[in-house]
């Protein structure tokens, strides 16, 4: 049983403590972002943000993920599905991999190991869940995200 105050009110009883992700201000995103609107080869990229409607019993929480780059090597048809980066995504089709399989870290392989660097940067602050306040006042929940040089385009979506 945990005793404490709240506002100088005494509080008993079991309190449930949640782990929070320390927020970070969206000024450090703007570099990350940067990287890859400057990057001519990058045509456009992507993510998916949401609060599953339910998680095995744990709590549900607002995540980022599926992040997806598409390159001026991909076809235009390829879906952002088999576009994606990340440390436990399969290999980007011409940006390479850098990951995690079977509890194994795996070096690069690719063709060009800084674009794929630069995309993975901002893969992994986006699902690191460090900016997720900054995401979710900007495009929502439930929101497929895509950015463009000239826009980024917000898509609400339906989820199980």
């Amino acid at each position: 049983m945990s005793h404490v105050n709240f506002l100088g009110i005494p509080v008993q009883g079991d309190i449930t403590r949640r782990r929070r992700i320390v927020q970070r201000p969206l000024a450090e995103l703007q570099p990350l972002l940067r990287a890859l609107l400057d990057d001519e080869a990058v045509v456009e990229f992507g993510w998916q943000q949401c609060t599953p409607y339910f998680n095995d019993g744990e709590p549900c929480e607002f995540a980022v993920d599926g992040f997806w780059v598409r390159t001026t090597a991909d076809a235009p048809d390829t879906g952002p599905e088999d576009l994606c980066v990340g440390e436990y995504e399969d290999p980007h089709p011409t940006l390479g991999w850098r990951g995690r399989k079977a509890g194994r870290q795996h070096p690069y392989t690719g063709p060009d190991e800084l674009r794929y660097e630069r995309a993975r940067a901002l893969a992994d602050a986006l699902t690191s869940g460090g900016f997720n306040d900054v995401l979710l006042d900007a495009f929502g929940d439930h929101a497929l995200v895509g950015v463009r040089r000239d826009g980024i385009t917000v898509t609400f979506y339906e989820h199980e």
